[in-house]
């Protein structure tokens, strides 16, 4: 289990990606479909708390210990410890299904997102979305990343919890695809377009 202080978060405050992210995503959500929200890999709770205070029905689960005690801060019993590699959500959350689950920043640093998007499923009701943000790869920034020789930085390999998988809008789409979702919205956020920090995107379960 990932220790939080990886992920330099140490309070409920707004995190570095949501800055860029949170409207771009805030779009994609409709309170007539979308009223009820699972956060998978909610980090200190932050996008949970501010859809609760917009009025939805959200709760969010984490790997971190640590996060989930700063996210309870604000709304006790809306969050829940949740070890990503198993195949169960918490006991506390199990009788449940979620017409939206949301998992922002997370897919990039799984061995086995297949299986995370099986997982995903379960917790949809029929017809249910799926809102999943990544760092946006594609052909200009790699190029760009290229002739800048960002590279090693980019992707530096002794950064405890870094990013083991890059992802383009194509691949992305392709394996929500291939598990049976419907792409239906994209967003680019943070930069210029085609130089995008992060994609966000949308699909229906079929």
């Amino acid at each position: 289990m990932s220790e939080y202080k990886e992920y330099h978060f140490n309070s409920g405050n707004i995190t570095h990606n949501f800055k860029y992210m949170l409207q771009p995503l805030l779009k994609m959500l409709n309170k007539t479909k979308n009223q009820s929200i699972l956060d998978l890999g909610c980090g200190n709770g932050y996008l949970v708390n501010y859809l609760l205070h917009l009025g939805y029905n959200a709760y969010g689960t984490d790997a971190s210990e640590q996060g989930i005690a700063i996210a309870k801060q604000t709304s006790p019993g809306r969050f829940f410890v949740q070890d990503l590699s198993t195949d169960s959500l918490p006991a506390e959350l199990q009788a449940m299904k979620f017409d939206t689950v949301i998992s922002t920043e997370v897919i990039e640093h799984l061995y086995d997102p297949e299986s995370f998007i099986d997982f995903c499923k379960q917790a949809l009701t029929p017809g249910g979305e799926i809102i999943i943000s990544t760092p946006y790869h594609g052909y200009l920034k790699n190029l760009v990343l290229s002739l800048t020789n960002k590279w090693d930085k980019h992707l530096n390999p002794v950064w405890l919890g870094g990013h083991i998988k890059m992802w383009s809008a194509s691949t992305l789409g392709g394996l929500l695809t291939d598990k049976g979702f419907t792409v239906t919205q994209f967003e680019g956020c943070g930069r210029m377009p085609y130089l995008w920090k992060s994609m966000i995107i949308k699909a229906k379960l079929n």
